[in-house]
């Protein structure tokens, strides 16, 4: 985003809203946040606002970058370098990250697991005519990530990982740019050091088979089966099966037909048309001729006695 350098506007709120002075320092504000997050839960009967508050607070003045910004230009400057104030972390998450997935021992809160759901992946299938007329099955190899098996998607042996020094956990960075005399460039971008998962693995303890990425590349045949009638541009689902990935929902694998063009048919909905060339005197004086069907059938197409075919 470019614009002129934001005037200064509220820089104590998120300091106000943990109860610590601007001179706090990363423990001070760890330890307001948890006794803060865990009195405002609303699985304790919280204030869902507040405890929402409490996690935006947090997670900017944990921040060394996003903190700098907000005491140096206030809040609008970072709304404005993060599209309004988007990019941040599910509260809940952020709360999970400090009591291991469960606010108050045990299971914990089902919003506190809350997973994301990984992308779909959407793949063409080209179809004859014939293909669309009478089923078919397809076997494609496909490859996706999974986890990987040795280390169980932790990515080291002993399912250790630190958090990420370059952005402090938050998998993202913000990169401020002086452009000229009262212009500046904010940016948001993934760390470039976990590649925004916000933690890393030391390089010893690195799980040998996926190397500390996690998952694994697998390969895999899939049979689609195509049925009789199915649609140009019809969907076909297969749940679960996209790429896998650590505290994540598995999206699903989509197939969507593309029906070829024939040589002969044209379908419009469940009819087909077909054109053929009569000479003058088989539409005056009648004619008749085979046609061969989709599925091998031979038709014989003849006119009525005494008709006259016009064109079309």
């Amino acid at each position: 985003m470019f614009g002129r350098a934001p005037k200064k506007s509220d820089n104590t709120k998120y300091y106000e809203i943990l109860g610590v002075p601007k001179t706090a320092s990363p423990d001070d504000l760890k330890k307001a946040y948890k006794k803060a997050a865990i009195k405002n839960h609303p699985d304790k009967g919280g204030d869902p606002e507040k405890f929402k508050e409490l996690a935006h607070a947090y997670e900017v003045l944990s921040d060394p970058e996003k903190r700098e910004i907000y005491d140096q230009y206030g809040e609008d400057a970072l709304k404005e370098g993060m599209g309004g104030g988007g990019g941040m972390h599910d509260p809940f998450d952020i709360f999970s990250s400090f009591f291991g997935g469960g606010p108050f021992g045990g299971g914990g809160s089902s919003r506190g697991r809350r997973q994301r759901r990984g992308e779909d992946v959407v793949h063409p299938l080209k179809a004859s005519l014939e293909d669309l007329y009478g089923g078919t099955i397809k076997k494609l190899s496909l490859s996706r990530n999974v986890l990987c098996s040795k280390c169980n998607g932790k990515g080291s042996k002993s399912g250790a990982s630190m958090k990420c020094s370059g952005c402090q956990g938050t998998g993202m960075k913000v990169t401020i740019r002086q452009l000229g005399p009262g212009m500046i460039q904010q940016m948001q971008h993934a760390c470039n050091e976990c590649k925004g998962s916000g933690e890393t693995i030391n390089d010893r303890d690195r799980c040998p088979l996926c190397k500390g990425e996690k998952v694994v590349q697998e390969k895999k045949v899939l049979e689609v089966h195509v049925e009789k009638g199915m649609q140009n541009s019809q969907k076909i689902t297969f749940p679960g099966e996209a790429d896998e990935a650590p505290d994540t929902v598995t999206g699903d694998i989509v197939f969507i037909l593309q029906q070829k063009e024939h040589p002969k048919f044209k379908r419009k909905g469940d009819d087909l048309f077909v054109e053929h060339t009569l000479s003058l005197t088989e539409a005056l004086c009648g004619f008749q001729f085979i046609l061969s069907h989709l599925d091998g059938r031979q038709l014989l197409i003849k006119s009525q006695p005494g008709e006259v075919v016009k064109p079309g």
